[in-house]
Order: structure tokens, then C-alpha cells, then sequence
């Protein structure tokens, strides 16, 4: 990011309420929220970061016997910052994904296309003392998910960001450049500020880029302020 701003902006995240994307119709609350005081317990603990970390978590390619994943190889790297650009270190980042074919390993997810029985879907590491993370993984794939007629998700990875407690969690989506379905898709659409919009899509980068073996990308996450990274509805809170 070039700037990071220190007013929030509302309209860099999606509203709770989608007309376009239908599942929101059945799911977004009809009431104001209710405030519930915090107590000690949720804003202590569980502490999250390196100890919840295994040696390879950081790789989807491979399984822990060494088999390969089927499709693209890439890398996913960047920087998570706050609002005035400093970065965050000890963040835990998570993300999940739907394998090459764009099937997720997930019961629920009967699409007909192949499932990868050497790719889990599914990564986390901690950021380091500059706020960087990295992982190395298969490019996603496009699916249909029936929102509307011929409906089709562009290829994303969801990426979720832990603080020191659960209730300092982030939700996002990760998109790639130049993908025709962007414009088609209501949940990209539901971010109605089209600069914010632009920062849920990684940057192609060739000094990430490993030779003769994963394309780069790199993707900054800046948790607040009017260059903030757009945040699923009610994660952001």
C-alpha cells in the first residue's frame, strides 16, 4: 500500500445485507445488534500465534507424507499493517481455499468436479517482526454456486486473521488479477467503493516469482483507516 489514511471508511466493507448475493436475504439480522460487555476470558484468551503452528503449515502443496497437489503452484505473500502503516507482527493468518478443479474438501460442497486427495485446502502461519506472511499453494480454481443463473465465484483464497483472542478476528477474500468473473460476482460487488475493491486483488510480483517453480503474488492486509482491506460483514466490527 502507498498510503494508509487514518479515518475509517464504512464503505470498504460490505454491507450486511446484499440484494445481489441471496444468501445474505436469509442471514442478515433484522435488529440492531446488542452490546454484550467483554470479560476478562474473551479478551485474555486463548493466546494465538506461534504455538498453534506446525512446521509446513505454511505449504498447501503437500501433504505431511510428502505427496504433491495437483495444479498451479504459486506463492502468497505480503504484509498485514495497520492504519497508519506500521506493521503487525505475531498475527496469526489463516486461509482456505477450493483446490485446482474449484472444489473444497467439505462435505457440504458436492460440485462434480475432481477433489485432490493430496490437497487439504487449508494453511496458517504467523506474521514476522515486519508484519510478513508467506505461503506457497495451488492456484484455486472458478465455481458455479448457484446464486443466480449461471453463477460462477471468481478463483479466491479466504484469509482470516486472529489477534490475541477470538474476538479479534478479520475475514477476507483474496482475488487475482485480470479475472474476467469479477465483474459478475455480487460478493466482490458488495464492496460498492471500486478502490476498495482494487486492494482484494493480489499484485502479480516476479521477485516473488520462484524459478522453474511458483508464480508470486503479494497481497498487504491493512486492518483499519480509509485504505483498509474490505472485511466480511460482521467480522469487522
Amino acid at each position: 500500500m502507498t498510503e494508509i489514511y487514518p479515518t475509517a471508511s464504512l464503505a470498504a466493507h460490505a454491507p450486511s445485507l446484499s440484494p445481489g448475493y441471496r444468501s445474505t436475504q436469509k442471514r442478515a439480522p433484522l435488529l440492531p445488534p446488542i452490546a454484550i460487555p467483554a470479560g476478562a476470558g474473551e479478551l485474555s484468551g486463548p493466546i494465538l500465534g506461534h504455538e498453534a503452528i506446525r512446521p509446513g503449515d505454511d505449504d498447501l502443496t503437500k501433504t505431511a507424507d510428502g505427496k504433491e497437489a495437483q495444479g498451479e503452484r504459486i506463492v502468497v505473500s505480503g504484509r498485514v499493517l495497520d492504519e497508519d502503516g506500521r506493521p503487525v507482527p505475531d498475527t496469526l493468518v489463516e486461509i482456505w481455499q477450493a483446490n485446482a478443479a474449484g472444489r473444497y474438501i467439505h462435505a457440504v460442497d458436492q460440485h462434480p468436479a475432481p477433489l485432490d486427495p493430496h490437497f487439504y485446502g487449508a494453511g496458517r502461519v504467523a506474521t514476522d517482526a515486519q508484519g510478513r506472511y508467506r505461503f506457497t499453494t495451488i492456484r484455486p480454481g472458478a465455481y458455479p454456486w448457484r446464486n443466480h443463473a449461471n453463477a460462477w465465484r471468481p478463483a479466491h483464497i479466504h484469509f482470516s486473521l486472529f489477534g490475541r483472542s477470538f474476538l479479534q478476528r478479520l475475514v477476507t477474500q483474496m482475488y487475482f488479477p485480470g479475472d474476467p468473473l469479477h465483474a459478475l460476482d455480487p460478493i466482490m460487488d458488495s464492496v460498492t467503493d471500486a478502490a476498495a475493491r482494487a486492494r482484494m486483488v493480489a499484485r502479480f510480483d516476479i521477485d516473488t516469482t520462484m524459478p522453474e517453480w511458483a508464480l508470486g503474488y503479494v497481497w498487504d492486509i491493512v486492518l483499519r483507516g480509509r485504505a483498509a482491506t474490505p472485511m466480511e460483514s460482521g467480522s469487522h466490527g
